[in-house]
């Protein structure tokens, strides 16, 4: 399967065409071949990962665990900078075209980074579309909704698979297609329809950038090729300045795919669509795609933004920010899925502010884990919705869920838990390994910045789990447990967010997700890979669980003698803040009422000018031209001409007749005579011609 990896999304990719054939006369519309592709495509990446591994062993055994130090991407083996031997990537593909001496190949490269992807792309995905046959079974469009989904999957899995720039941007890009059509999948309602283009047109904003970015790094390095740039990027032969300005360009296109501030808008809008298409987009897929590219060309970034020297860079910054601007967000949210929402922008900028600090390794090991207990949450929220608030996901209208929906209550708490990185979860080992390499790093302030959020996610996801299973049930309708088709999938999940972190859990002495997934080839030597501190583990969890004790202290006393009970209305100064907060920052307004509609405004008045003045001139003055020759052809032609000459031969005709009548006397004698005359000048008549 390493050298045929590319099976992986062809099975979806075919799956999407044979759906939307055939799907409609199967017996469960589509889903069973969507279900069955997805599990082959499963099957085969564990494959994958288990020969990838077997390499990787064989690497440590051939080397006996010794370092050799870090050198061309053409050996088969070379040093890591951690010490362990690093695995040359599998690399497969042909000639896609060629422009003069320029050729530009597809293919696949197979290494660590992309094995781990394969599997919690796929993985999920079969989850998901398991979910949907009880979530979406009376859907109007099922199965064109399956159909969206295994060409979502397999534009994914192309992507990840990309041995280039130019085809990873073709993947990237048939990604945003798919997330438009499946976010307006129930497109007949305006406010889902303006969610899917919200969302398809801010990304293509940040694509701008992606675009730009490749483009200096092609010229730069002569070539798409991942392995050619990375080796560029890092050789004493690169170009600092265009690096840089590559750097800065690729930041937009993750900070418009992976909701990144200020670009992180139409994440939440997202939620329009299906949950089961949140728990995909937002856990494993579309969002994370940005992080996937950072930490694919991350010798880009590292050359380009000087990460090695430690202070401020723009990726560290963004990624600090969004995690503030996404938790602070998730307070004043009374729907669960934006909740949710704004917990992956927030966990995104956890992820970015990882690379930004120099923590590869924390950032994919956090992407990694944050799809289980993410996805756990999304379809959770699912659950909720359907089997307790008949599709509603407002959190006023839950309460006291726990006791009918056991399954759903429990697996929400773990994915609860893990969210916030309580030990032993699996949030817990991911984001230390991003927070210990920040403090080892000349990065302190992102230290801070991480703790914060770590304290915030622990504080509104207390909020949201009250007011969704505590309490009394405020709905109108008959709670009860889903079916085994929506509460397996959350199981699953649930387990994985509990063991997922235990690959690398150094106080086990359990390294796995280092020694089998950090194999990418050229990686920067002078990386930290840190040791696990206790100290600041101690420390981070037991803030998550002081400010969970707090945040349950009010929230659950809030209802009868909260302390914080009507603050926002008595208090001018929290009001404000409130509001803020509620307007998501006036960003929505900026780029709507500003600026959309400064571009929307002149142009519409434009298009309305022209309608009716060029347009409707037009149209209008062949109208106006049309009824004057109708009426000349009218008076003139038709009434003077044609009818003229036929009133003219009637009346011709009438006199010629009257004329004749006067020779009809009634006398046999007069008309013997007028026979007899006829005959002598007719007679006269053959004489004259034949003498003549």
């Amino acid at each position: 399967m390493l050298d045929n990896v590319w099976i992986i999304p062809l099975i979806p990719a075919v799956s999407y065409l044979l759906i939307l054939f055939f799907g409609k006369r199967m017996p469960k519309k589509g889903a069973e071949i969507g279900i069955a592709a997805l599990g082959a495509a499963f099957v085969l990446a564990c494959i994958t990962v288990m020969q990838w591994i077997d390499r990787v062993e064989a690497a440590v055994s051939k080397e006996g665990g010794a370092a050799t130090g870090l050198g061309a991407l053409g050996r088969s083996v070379v040093a890591a900078a951690t010490g362990a031997p690093e695995v040359e990537p599998v690399v497969r593909g042909f000639t896609w075209w060629e422009n003069g001496p320029a050729k530009f190949e597809i293919g696949a490269r197979v290494d660590g980074l992309v094995v781990m992807m394969l599997v919690v792309v796929t993985l999920i995905s079969l989850l998901v579309h398991v979910y949907s046959t009880a979530y979406m079974h009376e859907d109007r469009r099922f199965t064109h909704y399956y159909a969206a989904l295994s060409l979502f999957s397999a534009s994914m899995l192309f992507m990840v698979i990309s041995a280039n720039l130019l085809q990873l941007m073709v993947g990237w890009e048939l990604v945003g297609l798919c997330s438009f059509m499946l976010i307006g999948h129930w497109w007949e309602e305006k406010p889902n329809s303006n969610a899917a283009l919200k969302a398809f047109l801010t990304t293509r904003t940040g694509d701008v950038g992606l675009m730009t970015g490749i483009i200096i790094v092609f010229f730069a390095a002569g070539s798409f090729d991942i392995s050619v740039v990375n080796e560029y990027a890092l050789s004493p032969e690169v170009n600092h300045g265009l690096m840089m300005w590559a750097s800065v360009a690729l930041m937009f296109g993750i900070m418009g795919k992976s909701g990144q501030f200020f670009l992180h808008t139409w994440l939440p809008d997202a939620m329009a669509g299906p949950t089961p298409v949140s728990a995909l987009i937002h856990a494993a897929t579309m969002v994370v795609a940005g992080v996937f590219l950072g930490a694919r060309v991350y010798p880009v970034f590292w050359e380009g933004f000087s990460i090695g020297g430690g202070g401020l860079n723009m990726m560290a910054v963004v990624g600090g920010v969004t995690i503030i601007v996404g938790a602070a967000l998730a307070f004043v949210q009374n729907d669960i899925k934006k909740v949710l929402a704004y917990s992956t922008v927030s966990q995104l900028g956890y992820m970015v502010m990882a690379l930004g600090v120099g923590a590869w390794l924390g950032a994919v090991f956090h992407l990694f884990t944050h799809a289980f207990f993410k996805a756990c949450l999304f379809l959770g929220a699912g659950s909720i919705s359907h089997s307790a608030t008949h599709h509603s996901f407002d959190m006023r209208e839950m309460g006291g869920l726990r006791k009918p929906m056991p399954v759903t209550f429990w697996t929400f708490i773990v994915g609860t838990i893990a969210l916030a990185g309580i030990f032993p979860f699996a949030g817990f080992w991911s984001k230390d390994e991003i927070l210990a390499t920040a403090d080892q790093g000349d990065f302190r302030i992102f230290l801070v910045v991480g703790l914060i959020g770590a304290a915030m996610t622990a504080a509104y996801m207390t909020r949201c789990v009250y007011l969704t299973f505590f309490g009394q049930y405020r709905g109108h309708h008959h709670p009860h447990e889903s079916t085994p088709a929506i509460t397996v999938p959350l199981v699953i999940l649930a387990v994985l967010s509990v063991v997922a972190g235990l690959l690398q859990s150094a106080p086990f002495e359990i390294k796995k997700f280092q020694e089998w997934f950090e194999q990418v080839g050229g990686l920067p030597k002078e990386m930290i890979i840190p040791e696990f501190d206790y100290g600041l583990a101690a420390i981070s969890v037991s803030l998550a669980t002081i400010v969970v004790g707090v945040a349950a202290f009010f929230v659950f006393r809030r209802e009868e003698h909260g302390a914080l009970k009507g603050l926002t209305q008595r208090n001018r100064v929290a009001h404000a803040g409130y509001r803020f907060l509620e307007r998501k920052y006036y960003l929505d307004d900026l780029y709507e009422g500003v600026i959309v509609a400064g571009v929307k405004g002149p142009i519409a008045r434009g298009s309305n000018w022209i309608n009716q003045y060029v347009i409707d001139g037009v149209v209008n003055a062949v109208g106006r031209g049309s009824a004057r020759a109708g009426r000349w052809a009218y008076e003139v032609f038709d009434q003077e001409v044609v009818d003229g000459a036929v009133n003219d031969i009637g009346r011709e005709t009438v006199l010629a007749g009257g004329g004749m009548s006067k020779l009809q006397s009634g006398r046999l004698q007069r008309y013997a005579l007028f026979l007899l005359a006829s005959v002598g000048v007719i007679g006269l008549a053959v004489y004259i011609v034949n003498v003549a």
